[in-house]
């Protein structure tokens, strides 16, 4: 036999109208109109066949039939507030598997990791560095860092630091006695390329370098590689402003001058919307997100 049910929407409507006798109040809690909270008022009414409000000068009263009603459900909506919370609770707990590119967790993630397990001692976090096609979030990751624009469907996408392109070098070449004070000083020195040689074609472009040759120097897959090159005195990096700042920060690797490379790139977390409130994702998310917000401010980045 199927279950004889009342509307649930009008039900919940109800408890807040009869917890606060005020149509006013409980739209205000539930963030609709009272005219709303009306409609569903008697929809439900209908439902019973019975009235269950009176007004009486300019107060809202209960029924009889009303007040046993309520009397009868507000428990009910106790215990699955109660029975929510712990669902939440226990969402909040166990493994987050996270998922990201190597140099990314070498140079940012794993330096920080500690004070996220500080802060979530209940949650066991599980790293995956690999190197991810843009768009794709497998069933077995719950988090994933991405470096792009932003533009990925069906998926949460959260700035963590928009990209800026830096020349870095290590100091001992600045007295290797080959000039390095302005862009143009570059025709001197062996730039070093991170998968492909377009970010120092760009930044050439942008900067007038035409006696600059950027169709030569090694070409590393990891910009980690780069800069560990760049930091070994074997060349002239760009290095991304966020991952390049533990080597700045030594004195491993300095700025040589102040022109840099701007880029509509950025790292971003991304989670599978459905997924995006769970609790652990949820804390994971606003720690990495406060943590980035609070570092840009601290290095202007």
């Amino acid at each position: 036999m199927a279950r004889r049910l009342p509307p649930l929407n009008a039900l919940r409507v109800f408890e807040a109208a009869a917890r606060h006798l005020s149509f006013t109040r409980a739209a205000e809690e539930l963030f609709v109109t009272q005219a709303a909270v009306s409609h569903q008022i008697k929809a439900l009414e209908e439902f019973l066949g019975l009235k269950l409000f009176r007004r009486r000068n300019r107060s809202l009263l209960l029924t009889e039939e009303g007040q046993g009603y309520f009397l009868d459900i507000k428990d009910i909506f106790s215990e699955l507030s109660y029975a929510t919370d712990k669902v939440l609770e226990r969402s909040a707990k166990g493994a987050l598997t996270i998922s990201l590119p190597p140099s990314f967790a070498i140079q940012w993630l794993v330096p920080r990791l500690a004070d996220f397990n500080t802060a979530h001692p209940d949650i066991d976090v599980r790293i995956k560095a690999v190197d991810l096609e843009e768009g794709s979030l497998t069933d077995d990751v719950d988090v994933a860092i991405y470096y792009g624009r932003g533009h990925w469907s069906g998926l949460r996408c959260d700035l963590l630091y928009q990209e800026c392109l830096l020349p870095v070098c290590s100091p001992l070449l600045l007295e290797s006695g080959q000039p390095l004070k302005t862009p143009d000083d570059l025709v001197h020195h062996v730039l070093l390329h991170d998968r492909s040689r377009k970010e120092w074609k760009a930044f050439a472009k942008a900067h007038q370098l035409s006696e600059v040759n950027v169709e030569h120097g090694p070409i590393f897959s990891h910009s980690s590689m780069v800069l560990q090159a760049a930091a070994h005195g074997q060349g002239v990096a760009l290095g991304n402003n966020v991952l390049s700042q533990p080597e700045l920060a030594s004195g491993r690797l300095v700025q040589p001058f102040e022109q840099v490379l701007k880029s509509d790139n950025g790292f971003y977390l991304v989670s599978q919307q459905r997924d995006a409130d769970t609790g652990r994702i949820t804390a994971f998310r606003e720690w990495m997100l406060a943590t980035a917000a609070k570092e840009q401010e601290n290095m202007n980045l």
